[in-house]
């Protein structure tokens, strides 16, 4: 089943993008509604969603509510025939799973993350091609990758992962030689701040700054400008978790002490908490994520340990925070993690850090909210890169491009 490559006119794949962010966005839409919200005109809208049916992007899904006349067709995204694999690399797991043109994940598998990082591509490459071979009716249109550290995402290269052994690791080029589909590699942590922006609540969905901040074995940020990630000239920014907030000793200029990351990362929760019983308790398992989420469990229902080490962590995080916010003014920060799940205590506390002044309008107008993605935002964010350029350029044969997904 080979995909679509005719070519439209500059204006009409702004238009067919136009209509395809849309039904991102809304899930099901009329034509009227169509163009009501994107502003062309019935004809225009009518002409571009039959391109797009006969392309099998979009499908006609059972009918909208009647206002006296002839009740009218809603179109939605088609999940069936178009998909895409995420990859998310964690130092100690790696998850696979498949999603559809809107989004939306349909199937997950889980594998351990191996020592040797070309062992670990082999693994992608193998649950790929197990996943190809069982469901020959769909059509793979690349692969997203997202990993941790400084990621190259016009190369492909993880140039310094979180794991020593992630060391200019060419994880594109791997992937593409052994598959032979695009493959999009991205900085985990922008890939969620994309998935959160254009996935997400629809109360943040059109914000000029987000700034997504993932509170992990480490912190990452990633910062979304109208919709695009912003990466830098060196494919470094967001690296606010290097951010020096409270004093240190020595020499070292990295992972300092001090830092952000080693204050308020879900190590540093885990430290104070074991500190706090003595280092009798704090998490039966190796699996960080799970014990911070067991230390927020305990905190909610009083726990004295818990809620010191969640209360010093977070005003720590709090700080790192009102830094960002002095520097970026962003109109939402987003914050995902394990910490979330006890965030009638964190927000407070993350709020007492900030300017309180009626007069300093980046913080009286900022929404700080939890991810609305149920801990999903990065896996959505790597499998949503392959279907990227489509839904910025309208053109389904971008589709076919071995390009990155940089050039946002």
């Amino acid at each position: 089943m080979g995909l679509h490559m005719q070519k439209h006119p500059p204006s009409r794949g702004f238009n067919r993008a136009a209509i395809l962010q849309l039904l991102r966005r809304k899930k099901f839409l009329s034509r009227s509604e169509l163009a009501q919200w994107s502003g062309l005109s019935q004809a225009s809208v009518s002409r571009i969603t039959k391109e797009l049916l006969d392309e099998g992007l979009v499908v006609e899904h059972g009918l909208g509510r009647s206002t006296g006349g002839r009740p009218s067709i809603h179109l939605q995204l088609n999940e069936n025939r178009y998909r895409a694999i995420g990859i998310d690399l964690h130092d100690w797991q790696t998850r696979l799973s498949v999603s559809a043109l809107n989004g939306r994940i349909l199937e997950t598998r889980l594998f351990r993350t191996a020592d040797d990082p070309y062992k670990t591509l082999s693994s992608i490459a193998k649950h790929t091609e197990n996943y190809q071979r069982e469901h020959p009716e769909c059509e793979i249109v690349g692969i997203g990758v997202g990993a941790r550290g400084f990621v190259n995402a016009q190369t492909g290269v993880v140039e310094r992962g979180s794991d020593p052994a992630w060391q200019q690791i060419p994880l594109g080029q791997y992937l593409r030689d052994r598959l032979d589909v695009p493959v999009y590699v991205d900085n985990v942590v922008r890939a969620a701040a994309f998935a959160e922006y254009h996935h997400g609540d629809l109360a943040i969905q059109g914000s000029h700054c987000l700034v997504f901040v993932y509170v992990d074995e480490g912190i990452g940020v990633g910062v979304m400008l109208d919709g695009t990630p912003y990466y830098g000239p060196s494919m470094a920014a967001g690296e606010f978790g290097q951010m020096v907030i409270a004093e240190t000793n020595g020499r070292t200029r990295h992972d300092r002490s001090g830092c952000l990351e080693m204050l308020a990362s879900n190590k540093a929760i885990l430290r104070r908490y074991r500190g706090a019983n003595g280092n009798r308790r704090g998490g039966t398992s190796g699996d960080v994520t799970a014990n911070v989420r067991q230390v927020c469990h305990e905190a909610i229902r009083g726990d004295a340990a818990a809620i010191q080490a969640l209360t010093e962590s977070c005003r720590y995080l709090g700080i790192g925070l009102s830094n960002i916010v002095w520097g970026l003014d962003p109109d939402v920060i987003v914050v995902d993690g394990a910490i979330t799940e006890a965030w009638s205590l964190v927000k407070p506390i993350i709020e007492r850090e900030f300017a309180d002044g009626a007069e300093f309008l980046n913080f009286r107008n900022l929404q700080l909210r939890p991810s609305s993605l149920s801990g999903e935002a990065a896996i959505i964010g790597v499998a949503a890169l392959p279907f990227d350029r489509l839904f910025r350029t309208g053109e389904f044969s971008a589709l076919l491009s071995t390009e990155s997904a940089a050039h946002r």
